[in-house]
């Protein structure tokens, strides 16, 4: 089975050669961290991180929104 592994420096994945993480990873994730989103949370900020020495030349928060921005925010009720 394809993994949508990123392929780094360019961080694209090894798949799709889209951005990573690519749709098909997103879903993957979401699904295989459904139980601990916090954890998804942790490894992701860790890619960004990764990501931001990597990929310096980015602007703003553009990385921030491709590695963690599209993450559901869950809602609570006060």
């Amino acid at each position: 089975m394809d993994e949508h592994t990123p392929v780094t420096p360019a961080w694209t994945c090894g798949t799709c050669g889209a951005d990573w993480p690519c749709a098909t990873k997103r879903a993957r994730l979401l699904e295989e961290y459904q139980v601990d989103r916090a954890m998804l949370s942790v490894y992701l900020g860790s890619c960004l991180a990764a990501a931001t020495q990597d990929l310096s030349a980015a602007r703003g928060t553009a990385l921030q929104d491709r590695f963690i921005g599209w993450l559901p925010r869950e809602h609570r009720r006060m």
